[in-house]
């Protein structure tokens, strides 16, 4: 597929600021050891292959600049600047990892006269290239209608498989986002899409959300989640309980699952940390303990694809939501870096 519409070029830009040094590495920054693709050039001759030796692991980031999931949802919009904030944030991170990590910014998916269905199905076709070429998409939203996008492109991945390897979906979240979408989708009804999509083709619906808040949640949405067998932890056990407990329940979920796909909404993390979010958290997640818990999971190896949704600057302060985010992923790329 030729990316023409709902695609725009990565903006070099954006990707600057303080330089210490010109030629050591150890002083580099994230903005000096950048690199700009057009998703035309892997769609159509697969080249990102020769950029990477045998032994680099190539990240590519690519925006999903929507919040029409969070519009369709009654939700304050606003994460669709949210890419390329935490693209500022992430520019002058120190390069803290071994040259064998190769940085890529792939520009950005948009939404056009709010067809929110087809710029997913764009995502998709982006992420399924990106992880056909041998790298990890880490998917910058956007608000979490972005999730629905990713998975069709991971499981596009997956099914040029003859044997189809099972998924496990980790999303930390404050709430289940299992809501009807007779009226179309929205950043509230993603995995209720995915369980649907999953159960029509005869799939397992693994599905572990971490950070749930009763008080952001309906009854009917704790029976949905039932009834699909989701696994959930409550944000008032995840503060108040043991971090062991938590990190066993991960590992006994990641076990059962071949790839793991991790999403994380911003609005699982308390205002104090994350004010700038579609629906603010009072009573939130410690960011520190939630990193923890993704370099965990990290650790199994299985990582197939990242995403972190729900930015939106026009709520925060002093760009504190998109540097949290931006240090998610730092913490993300240096933990690879281990592997």
């Amino acid at each position: 597929m030729k990316f023409t519409k709902n695609y725009n070029l990565p903006d070099a830009k954006i990707w600057s600021g303080r330089i210490d040094s010109l030629d050591n590495y150890d002083a580099f920054r994230w903005h000096q050891w950048i690199k700009f693709l057009d998703l035309n050039n892997l769609a159509s001759s697969n080249s990102f292959k020769p950029l990477l030796s045998r032994n680099e692991k190539g990240i590519c980031f690519i925006g999903f600049c929507s919040d029409e999931g969070v519009r369709r949802n009654l939700g304050r919009t606003g994460a669709a600047n949210g890419p390329d904030s935490i693209r500022r944030e992430m520019a002058n991170l120190p390069c803290s990892f071994s040259k064998k990590i190769r940085l890529f910014d792939c520009g950005d998916i948009t939404i056009e006269n709010n067809n929110l269905e087809e710029g997913q199905a764009i995502l998709g076709i982006a992420v399924q290239e990106i992880i056909s070429a041998g790298f990890l998409p880490i998917v910058l939203g956007g608000g979490h209608e972005t999730a629905l996008g990713n998975y069709l492109g991971i499981q596009a991945n997956l099914e040029q498989s003859s044997a189809i390897p099972s998924l496990g979906i980790i999303n930390f979240d404050a709430h289940f986002d299992l809501r009807p979408y007779e009226n179309g989708g929205s950043s509230g009804s993603m995995f209720r899409q995915i369980a649907d999509l999953r159960t029509s083709s005869n799939l397992d619906f693994s599905y572990y959300c971490l950070g749930i808040q009763k008080h952001s949640n309906t009854v009917q949405l704790f029976k949905t989640a039932e009834d699909l067998k989701v696994d959930y932890a409550l944000a008032k056990d995840m503060i108040n309980g043991d971090e062991w407990s938590i990190l066993e329940n991960l590992d006994k979920f990641t076990e059962k699952n071949k790839h793991i796909y991790i999403t994380v909404c911003t609005d699982v993390f308390s205002t104090a940390y994350a004010p700038g979010v579609s629906a603010a958290q009072s009573l939130g997640l410690d960011p520190e303990k939630v990193i923890i818990y993704i370099k965990h999971i990290i650790k199994s190896g299985k990582l197939i694809s990242f995403d972190i949704c729900e930015v939106s600057p026009r709520f925060d302060l002093d760009n504190t939501t998109s540097d949290l985010a931006s240090v998610i992923i730092y913490s993300i790329i240096t933990t690879l870096d281990e592997l």
